[in-house]
């Protein structure tokens, strides 16, 4: 365990605020963003729900003022990782979203992004160990 930057915990809130409005809009509104955006609305709805999920656990982490390592470095490599694959998906031609859906995925890809990189540099700056 480690104590949590004020730093660390402020990106780790702005990701559940920002994951958390999705998965509600993604999962409840599944069918008007997929006619809006050109994308499978059981892709957008799948996405929400694991969002619900991920809300959570980031949201409890946020709100620890010690926090485990390994499970930070987790949201990490997770939001890194979401990144790339959603870029990924717009050239793999599983999905033909229009415009607006492509600026739509790009832009939260590069949220996702930036979520990883602040929460790394928070991360960094939780130096302490606690005893558990």
């Amino acid at each position: 365990m480690i104590d949590a930057s004020t730093f660390l915990r402020r990106a780790l809130l702005a990701d559940a605020i920002f994951s958390g409005v999705a998965a509600v809009g993604f999962t409840f509104g599944a069918g008007a963003f997929a006619s809006l955006f050109n994308l499978p609305e059981a892709l957008l709805r799948e996405t929400g729900l694991f969002l619900i999920a991920y809300t959570a656990l980031v949201g409890w982490l946020a709100s620890r003022g010690s926090v485990a390592r390994p499970l930070v470095l987790l949201v990490v490599v997770g939001n890194a990782a979401w990144t790339v694959g959603s870029i990924a998906l717009l050239f793999s031609g599983a999905v033909s979203p229009n415009i607006s859906g492509e600026l739509m995925v790009v832009a939260q890809a590069i949220a996702t992004g930036v979520f990883a990189e602040l929460q790394y540099v928070g991360l960094r700056k939780s130096g302490n160990v606690v005893a558990a």
